[in-house]
């Protein structure tokens, strides 16, 4: 595909300035508009995805340059833009943050010199006059590597509000690309971890979208937004798009031949998977069936391994725990040695219990909800041999949850995390692999291969 397929990124000074209604607004009003929309999210976030699928059609992939590394970030947009008129990127939180500790590492910032795109800058202007020209013109200067082709002042009171806005902008030189008065607020409701997923409110989430879209194309100046985007020019560096590895088993006996069933996960209370994780799955042979642990009964037919992603197990735990006969199945495959991959929410659903309900009990560990926020990137490495990982496989993940499982470990642990305080944390027993750590198997495809290789010959 041409890498000079338009883009913009939407950043915003800090969070809370309106960018996500902004980004999935815009989206959704390019795609009413009669285009092919690529969403795109800067970090790790799952849930902001699902809004930006809902606004274009399209799946909502991540850019990551901490758990990816900086050299996928093109080849992985270019994979998801492919076929597409424009793709939008939200970025997050404040344009210049990033990793802790590591200066622009994983930014809004970095995504957008990454990929060369202009920047629209959010600003909530709900509080300042003519000291928007300031803040704008600082953070349209602080990094002359980084463009800033305009701005979109969000939460604007009047119209004389306006006025006074537009001429302090004019002094700083950077256009005004859309005006959203003070409305309230799009119905996007939050609880501990940031909005609540697409998946648990479907048809409320629709209207969201719908709302967010009306805003943007009302306040907003479309054709320039666009002409923005199409003066991106190409992606740097000569990127080709990211493509999942081809298989590489040889079939030694005829049975060899059938694609192994890999269940993975879905429903309302597992809604946090990477795209690129069925791809490379399904690229290293296996057949892809999704589930919902909260109505089916049964894993699929089949199944030869298990993938249970993050989510929300914990406000789905009376539910989950009610579905006995599927915590007895996931039991007896794991029991039977076959490969399982759990993260964050799939290590509570294999625990003894959650919040004192029954669960799988593949593990014997206790899960609950505490108060405390455990967010953050993670460096880690494998410390023993897994169905996913070689010893002193090393990789990248993030951590995002308000829960704790005693122990933390379990004799093998999944990972041993590197840092000022190192850790282990994380079980490997028998097949089992389950972990808080949350990764994207693009960084490292061999584990897809592995997985799939392993529910072959478990």
């Amino acid at each position: 595909m041409s890498a000079s397929v338009p883009r913009l990124v939407i950043a915003a000074p800090s969070s809370g300035s309106g960018k996500t209604t902004v980004a999935t607004g815009l989206m959704a009003a390019f795609a009413a508009r009669g285009l092919a929309v690529s969403p795109h999210k800067v970090g790790p976030d799952y849930i902001d995805p699902g809004y930006h699928a809902l606004a274009t059609g399209r799946v909502g992939r991540n850019l990551d340059a901490y758990l990816c590394g900086p050299e996928l970030v093109g080849p992985l947009f270019l994979h998801g833009a492919r076929g597409c008129d424009i793709a939008v990127v939200e970025g997050v939180m404040g344009l210049y943050d990033g990793a802790a500790g590591e200066g622009e590492l994983a930014s809004t910032a970095h995504v957008a010199k990454l990929l060369r795109a202009p920047v629209v800058l959010v600003v909530d202007a709900s509080s300042q006059s003519r000291s928007v020209a300031a803040l704008v013109h600082g953070f349209a200067s602080w990094d002359p590597e980084v463009r800033v082709g305009g701005v979109i002042l969000n939460k604007v009171a009047s119209d004389r509000h306006e006025e006074l806005l537009r001429e302090a902008l004019d002094q700083a030189g950077v256009p005004v690309l859309g005006v959203l008065r003070r409305v309230p607020q799009v119905d996007t409701p939050s609880r501990h971890l940031g909005l609540v997923p697409v998946a648990e409110r479907h048809a409320a989430a629709v209207e969201a979208v719908a709302a967010m879209a009306a805003q943007v194309s009302d306040g907003c100046d479309l054709p320039a937004l666009e002409a923005l985007a199409r003066a991106a020019g190409t992606v740097p560096g000569g990127s080709a798009p990211w493509a999942p590895a081809s298989p590489t088993h040889h079939p030694t006996r005829p049975d060899e031949h059938r694609a192994p069933v890999v269940a993975i996960a879905g429903g309302p209370a597992f809604t946090f998977s990477y795209a690129e994780h069925t791809e490379l799955l399904t690229a290293a042979g296996a057949d892809v069936v999704a589930f919902d642990p909260l109505r089916d009964e049964e894993l699929p037919e089949g199944t030869a391994g298990l993938v249970i992603g993050g989510g929300f197990p914990e406000v789905y735990a009376s539910e989950l725990s009610a579905n006995e006969p599927l915590r007895k199945a996931v039991a007896e495959l794991a029991g039977s040695g076959a490969p399982v991959a759990a993260e964050c929410a799939g290590l509570l659903y294999l625990c003894r219990e959650l919040d004192g309900l029954p669960m799988c009990g593949v593990l014997d560990a206790t899960a609950r909800m505490t108060e405390r926020l455990t967010l953050g990137y993670r460096d880690a490495v494998a410390v023993g041999d897994s169905v996913l990982a070689a010893a002193g496989t090393r990789m990248r993940g993030h951590e995002f949850h308000r829960t704790a499982v005693e122990p933390g470990s379990g004799a093998e642990p999944a990972w041993g995390v590197r840092g000022p305080r190192p850790r282990v944390e994380g079980f490997v027993e028998r097949g089992v692999h389950a972990s808080y750590l949350h990764t994207h198997w693009a960084s490292e495809p061999g584990v897809a291969r592995r997985f799939v290789e392993r529910c072959r010959t478990s």
